[in-house]
């Protein structure tokens, strides 16, 4: 909305509904590493892809939801690890904390300005998309609060 760029485009995952025969892992295994990793502090994505690239004891795990029959989400959900902030929301906030120490570094920084608008602008909608489902229906974007929450 707020840049002249288009999306990327991407290729396809394979329509199967059974993991491969060579990623055989335990499905508990999987949802054991994948809350370790959320106590280390690791976001759903990055959950997702040290999965794949380092795996369950040294095999790869191409698709939690294949192997487990749950979400990563879910898996987060079920064990109480869930991240208090959804993590669109997280990292735009982050960022715009970190526009913001700019802002105050660097005061004629007109092009930080519009950033830190458009960014802010950004926060506001998903606040009110997440309202009442994902965050409490009385929370209002501040710059304080996002600098609490996860600056």
């Amino acid at each position: 909305m707020h840049t002249r760029r288009r999306g990327q485009s991407g290729s396809d995952r394979p329509v199967t509904n059974d993991p491969p025969e060579w990623s055989d892992v335990d499905a508990a295994d999987v949802e054991d590493r994948v809350v370790a990793l959320a106590d280390e502090g690791h976001t759903k994505s990055e959950i997702g892809m040290i999965l794949r690239d380092e795996g369950v004891q040294g095999t790869p795990v191409p698709d939690v939801t294949l192997a487990t029959g749950k979400k990563i989400g879910e898996i987060l959900d079920d064990h109480d690890a869930a991240p208090d902030l959804p993590e669109d929301l997280a990292s735009l906030m982050q960022q715009a904390t970190r526009l913001r120490e700019h802002r105050e570094r660097h005061p004629g920084d007109a092009q930080n300005l519009r950033a830190l608008q458009t960014t802010e602008a950004k926060v506001r909608r998903l606040v009110n998309y997440y309202r009442g489902d994902e965050i409490d229906a009385n929370f209002r974007y501040t710059y304080d609060l996002a600098k609490r929450l996860v600056g």
